[in-house]
């Protein structure tokens, strides 16, 4: 394994390439955003409206195929404005920022081995544009710098909702970011390299999924969020904020914003495909009995299949999942998957030192499950106190809230909500119906037969 590792990284095999190859597959890159791009938004309205029972999309071009072109031409074609409250420079640019970001990680990615060339035009090339030693640092900075487009452009807008939402994105992508990052953090230690074309060529033997699974959830979790997708769409809701931070954009600024979400979902799942399910490599039952199925041009295909697998995910997603309420959003983000990818990070790296000196697999896996049990028995317990001290805090905030007087909401002029500890006063129950069709018919009102009695007596 280490010698393969070593000669994956030597990343000698890149930069040799003359500069119209460069850019033809620069060019190439670049296509497959864009075409992936317009198939996703017509396979994701077509298997919506088929979980829906819809039809969907089918007046432009064959089985509809041709509606999100038709979609993007016409928000072209609209008028563009600008808001008079606007702060114009960063108003503009802020659609540019998110999307250019959006189209760069892709340039890292390897659609196949670097080793294995292919010909283009008489020259012999690997299907990847560029690699780095710092490749996956690389697409973690550029995805953290396509978020300042959406927060600039919440606040160049010179409104409160589309101010809010950029906000929500940029809290959404703190908390998220950190808990990805550790999860690149346990694919690293296995590889032992940062470099995409390496991190591939280790899993020749095993994919990540199998040895990483609980990274590989904390990232598809973590990518999710850091699209904005459904059920974590928070930063555009349109249930709170009417549109979210791109309310203030048409025309052209408003594509770009549709346009950066999807590319960054491709992108999202080029770097899952990457780094947990093999990358180019074909499907284990395919590799076992044909042996070009990972040569030539062929490593494009599973690529392009794998990515697609996890396009329809997010699709799936969004048609089932309900929206979540964004403190629920934040309590995933900050008590959930940071401290679980953390303890995930932490017994990966043990288990990593461990095997570097040279403990059997059983002592490892006694070890590993002896941490598992004590930091499961540890929670228990924490989990025991907590419960015992919410019981006792409820009992005596309603002992508190018994104690008190009513509460009237009208003391001030304007109705306003009870504070912790106040309790409105009970509503009066209403009249049985029989009671209420006997008065609206004109017969007598027993309230006023009971109250006649009282003054009688």
């Amino acid at each position: 394994m280490n010698t393969v590792q070593l000669a994956a990284e030597d990343l000698s095999l890149f930069g040799r390439d003359v500069w119209w190859l460069v850019v033809v597959k620069a060019v190439f890159c670049f296509a497959f955003l864009m075409v992936t791009v317009l198939f996703s938004i017509v396979w994701e309205r077509k298997v919506v409206a088929w979980m829906q029972l819809r039809i969907g999309p089918n007046r432009h071009g064959p089985w509809g195929m041709l509606q999100s072109l038709a979609d993007g031409v016409k928000l072209m074609l609209k008028e563009d404005i600008i808001v008079k409250r606007a702060d114009k420079v960063v108003y503009v640019l802020a659609p540019i920022i998110a999307a250019i970001p959006a189209f760069m990680a892709i340039a890292v990615i390897p659609f196949g081995p670097a080793g294995d060339e292919v010909s283009i035009f008489g020259q012999r090339t690997s299907m990847q544009l560029t690699d780095l030693p710092i490749a996956m640092l690389y697409i973690l900075a550029v995805a953290s710098v396509g978020i300042y487009g959406i927060v600039l452009a919440g606040w160049s807008s010179g409104s409160t909702y589309p101010l809010l939402g950029g906000l929500r994105s940029c809290a959404q992508m703190i908390s998220y970011e950190i808990a990805m990052g550790a999860a690149f953090a346990s694919v690293f230690l296995y590889s032992g390299s940062m470099s995409t074309s390496a991190i591939v060529e280790a899993q020749q033997d095993r994919w990540f999924i199998v040895l990483l699974p609980v990274s590989f959830i904390i990232y598809v979790v973590t990518m999710v969020g850091e699209t904005n997708r459904a059920p974590f769409d928070m930063p555009e809701s349109e249930g709170d904020l009417v549109g979210g931070f791109n309310t203030e954009y048409s025309s052209i600024k408003f594509a770009l914003f549709m346009l950066a979400e999807y590319v960054n979902m491709v992108t999202v799942s080029a770097v899952s495909v990457t780094l947990f399910l093999g990358g180019w490599r074909a499907p284990y039952p395919i590799s076992t009995f044909w042996e070009g199925a990972n040569h030539g041009w062929w490593p494009l295909l599973w690529f392009v299949l794998k990515v697609q697998l996890l396009l329809f995910f997010f699709i799936w997603l969004r048609g089932t999942l309900p929206r979540v309420r964004y403190d629920q959003l934040m309590k995933l983000g900050w008590k959930v998957l940071i401290p679980v990818s953390v303890v995930w990070l932490m017994m990966v790296a043990t288990v990593r030192a461990l095997r570097n000196e040279a403990y059997e697999i059983g002592d490892i896996a006694l070890y590993v499950g002896g941490a598992v049990v004590a930091i499961l028995l540890l929670s228990l317990v924490a989990d025991v106190f907590r419960d015992k001290r919410d019981k006792r805090e409820k009992a005596a905030a309603a002992d508190a809230a018994g104690a008190a007087e009513p509460f009237d909401p009208l003391a001030g002029g304007f109705p306003v909500p009870p504070k912790p500890g106040q309790h409105l006063a009970p509503v009066p129950r209403r009249r049985p119906r029989s009671e209420r069709e006997l008065i609206v018919s004109g017969g007598a009102n027993p309230d006023s037969d009971r109250e006649e009695g009282a003054e009688n007596v």
